[in-house]
């Protein structure tokens, strides 16, 4: 990266790194820079944006200054605790500013700099405090005490200063630490940066003595960040890394078809009424400035289903051996982006009326599409839906977000002949299949769910008599 050329006493500048943008990751690839060397830059402005395996967030600089350095160029990925930008702190001092006296500490002329305050992302989340304050004189903290605590903070898991952080390692391999029975916190990292691999997990559970350390691997060979993660292109096939959502896709959806026994149940139904209904909706006052689609009137319809069958919205705790029956809807509505499928919800879409719930749908969309739904968003879903129908398909067998206990698929609406009042007619049909883990939702828990939404988007009014 092209960097300025200034040669300043080095207490002038300061290093960001890359932070935990979510539970417990260990990388995240930038995606674009929004400032460049000689950029002025001032406490919480957004610097660049990443991508992890949850979703593309913005990230701030918890500090003023002048950019000196970007140490990455867009397209590499980075792991957590790298630095990814340096910063003059005091610029205009020059080479030729006064050295600090003899009797200073070394350490003097940073103490005297603003204090960093917890990196935080945007939506994601909160500053330590709105206050700007000078740090005091003295000791500091060690580096890395400092990293452990901010790390630890931003994961939910500090209690304050000294909280003990969340033992770094990718989801695969929390996995099967969780399947092993194996607690992360008292393996012996091995990967780098600390990280936790398969091969610390398999020997934390295997009695017999620990084998001899490897021998140190011979350094690899010096690539461009921006070639080691570009596409391979030939004249027969492309071959494009697996990283960011993709990746996190691949894994949860192996997860979860190899963990939870699916059962996917399907029925036809017309939605002729339901239909009519959307058309009313869109004229009423009440929803002036609110999107109204048949995907409102089916979250809705899932809703009250939920309602009257309440131990379909669970999830399986695998370690405690237990099923969690949950007393809220987080409502997952599956979204294909650029960047791949990702599963935002909405909470406590259970005590949301109708207005309420057009306008989060809205909300929810329009933010996917944009790229900036944040980790938090994504996390805590009950159940989820899937509109297959959007591109034409008559229905699927989806399969189950990670944690959750049901998804439901809504095909294609189309007019069809079909049987109404003895007649044959054309008529608004579509197709719902609805996929639930069948260690947690028996055969007649899943029906009744299915044919209490079936039931309502053919005659929406239910949604009063029942609802």
């Amino acid at each position: 990266m092209t960097t300025m050329t200034d040669t300043s006493n080095a207490a002038r500048f300061r290093e960001f790194k890359m932070p935990d943008v979510g539970e417990g990751l260990t990388e995240a690839e930038i995606l674009k820079w929004f400032v460049q060397p000689g950029d002025t830059v001032t406490d919480g402005q957004v610097v660049c944006e990443v991508e992890t395996a949850k979703a593309a967030v913005e990230l701030p600089i918890p500090f003023d200054g002048v950019v000196h350095e970007l140490r990455f160029p867009e397209g590499t990925t980075v792991d957590v605790g790298q630095v990814i930008i340096a910063v003059d702190v005091a610029p205009g001092s020059g080479d030729d500013a006064p050295a600090p006296a003899a009797a200073e500490p070394a350490a003097e002329p940073e103490a005297e700099a603003p204090k960093a305050r917890q990196p935080v992302l945007v939506g994601y989340g909160v500053a330590e405090s709105s206050t700007k304050r000078r740090a005091r004189k003295g000791t500091e903290a060690a580096p890395a005490a400092a990293a452990t605590a901010i790390q630890a903070e931003m994961n939910g898991h500090g209690t304050g200063p000294v909280a003990e952080a969340r033992p770094l390692a990718k989801p695969p391999v929390r996995k099967l630490a969780k399947d092993l029975g194996i607690d992360l916190a008292t393996v012996t990292p091995t990967g780098e940066g600390g990280v936790v691999t398969r091969e610390d997990v398999h020997a934390a559970a295997t009695p017999t003595p620990a084998p001899a350390p490897a021998q140190p691997e011979a350094p690899a060979p010096v690539v461009a960040p921006a070639q080691a993660v570009a596409p391979s292109v030939t004249a027969r096939e492309t071959r494009i890394p697996v990283k960011g959502v993709r990746k996190a896709i691949a894994q949860a959806m192996v997860g979860s078809a190899f963990t939870a026994p699916h059962v996917t149940e399907f029925v036809t139904v017309d939605v002729t009424r339901t239909m009519k209904l959307v058309a009313e909706l869109k004229e009423d006052k009440d929803m002036a400035g609110v999107r109204v689609n048949p995907l409102l009137i089916i979250a809705k319809a899932l809703l009250v289903a939920i309602k009257r069958n309440p131990e379909v919205n669970a999830a399986w705790d695998e370690a405690n051996q237990e099923i969690v029956q949950k007393h809220y809807v987080n409502l997952g509505i599956a979204a294909a982006t650029p960047r791949g499928l990702i599963v935002p919800n909405i909470k406590d879409a259970h005590d949301q009326t109708l207005p309420q719930l057009a306008a989060s749908l809205g909300e929810l969309v329009s933010t996917a599409r944009e790229g900036k739904t944040s980790p938090a968003a994504m996390a805590g879903g009950t159940v989820t839906i899937t509109n297959v129908g959007v591109f034409g398909v008559d229905t699927g067998t989806p399969i189950l977000n990670p944690g959750e206990s049901a998804i439901l698929a809504v095909g294609a609406i189309k007019l069809q002949p079909w049987v109404h009042k003895g007649k044959v007619k054309p008529r608004q049909v579509t197709t719902l299949a609805l996929s639930f883990d069948h260690r947690l939702v028996d055969g007649e828990l899943g029906s009744k769910v299915l044919a209490d939404v079936a039931a309502i988007l053919e005659q929406p009014k239910r949604l009063i008599t029942w609802g």
